[in-house]
């Protein structure tokens, strides 16, 4: 692997590997070790919940982390981060749904704990590098030097979309040993290795959520009323226990019956607890082709191209990269055009911008432009056009 420049030996070269006792970051700390890298292996606790027989997922967690590091002969640490992982990503969540959004807190959890607090701790620890197992990958550019963020080799796990506020001085100290492989190939090496891990299963989810119902965890820190499902002509077609739990192009949970095609949320009025329906899948109600948003972030700090800027986007993880212009930057805020129409442009979820397989950085939404349905303008979509991997 071609890693960022240092005077060091791999043998003296110290790798720090932010372990999470799943495979992907088991089948890092084994490659680093078979290169010759000094590796050790990082568990960060973030969250402390136990099961119905009294045991932390946490510690169970941790166990993997310990098996797969004795197996390697590597030294292992936990770190513990509940406090700063409660207060600058779990309470922002609670708070964004309480406002009716629904936040993405992966994204925050890059930013604020897994680059920020934990990537100090370990150059705090003596760390070169912070390696992880996500699937990314990272290159020099030629143009200014700074390490540039890429997509995963696997496209149906690229992670590169949870990973834009990331910036190139982190990127310099951090390695992504299992970027440009596929999965199925990280699974044969931990087998080759014998990892503990090798057959476990993926996680999946919000990691403070897991396996539980999403709506009686969320009932314990967000109160919420019943209210009206109702057309956007206004008329009223069922009851739902919360507009907050819902979001725009969601199908499922409606528990709205009758004859025609499917329920659809298009949209929600959260001060009358209100939330929009209309039948189909492809309503006019539900695509826009522009957006805007903010708290921007781009690798390289500064957003440098001239505008207007033509460039692919995603706004949400699945989604084939779309074309798109940037048509203008001022005030904090990030303007889009899509050349598509595009489903569900979500508020608070984010839209990351790409250049061939690097990616640029991205923002939040703050809205999306006017419906099709609200121009009153014909919906013409591409019968073969894909939106989603």
């Amino acid at each position: 692997m071609n890693y960022a420049a240092t005077t060091k030996t791999k043998a003296e070269t110290t790798v720090i590997v932010g372990m999470s006792g799943g495979v992907d970051s088991s089948v890092c700390a084994a490659l680093l070790k078979e290169e010759g890298y000094n590796v050790v292996g990082l568990f960060m606790k973030n969250w402390e919940e136990f099961d119905e027989h009294g045991v932390c997922q946490s510690s169970k967690e941790y166990a993997d982390v310990v098996r797969v590091c004795e197996k390697l002969d590597i030294p292992y640490y936990s770190v513990d981060f509940i406090e700063e992982y409660k207060n600058q990503v779990f309470n922002h969540f609670i708070e964004e749904y309480k406002l009716g959004y629904t936040p993405n807190p992966d994204v925050l959890c890059n930013r604020e704990i897994k680059f920020k607090v934990f990537f100090e701790k370990a150059l705090e620890l003596g760390a070169d590098f912070l390696a992880t197992g996500h699937y990314c990958q990272k290159k020099r550019q030629d143009d200014s030097g700074k390490y540039a963020l890429v997509k995963g080799a696997d496209p149906l796990k690229d992670q590169s979309y949870f990973l834009y506020t990331i910036k190139s001085e982190v990127l310099e100290k951090v390695l992504f040993p299992i970027g440009h492989l596929p999965k199925t190939e990280v699974r044969k090496i931990a087998e080759k290795f014998d990892l503990a891990t090798k057959h476990k299963k993926d996680s999946t989810g919000i990691c403070f959520i897991g396996e539980r119902n999403f709506k009686n965890f969320l009932s314990n820190y967000v109160t919420f009323e019943d209210g009206n499902f109702e057309t956007l002509d206004g008329k009223i077609v069922g009851r739902h226990t919360g507009a907050t739990y819902y979001t725009i192009g969601q199908r499922k949970g409606l528990g709205l019956g009758g004859q025609g095609e499917a329920w659809f949320v298009v949209g929600k009025d959260i001060k009358r607890n209100v939330v929009q329906v209309e039948r189909g899948e492809t309503h006019p109600a539900m695509y826009a082709d522009t957006l805007v948003a903010t708290d921007l972030s781009f690798t390289e700090g500064e957003f440098k191209h001239s505008l207007p800027f033509h460039c692919k986007a995603k706004i949400r993880y699945r989604q084939i990269d779309q074309a798109c212009t940037i048509t203008d930057i001022r005030d904090g805020k990030i303007y889009v055009e899509f050349a598509l129409p595009q489903r569900a442009i979500t508020s608070r979820q984010s839209i990351v911008f790409y250049s061939g397989d690097v990616c640029l950085g991205g923002a939040m939404i703050e809205k999306s432009g006017a419906t099709y349905y609200e121009q009153n303008k014909p919906l013409d979509l591409d019968p073969e056009q894909e939106l989603e991997l």
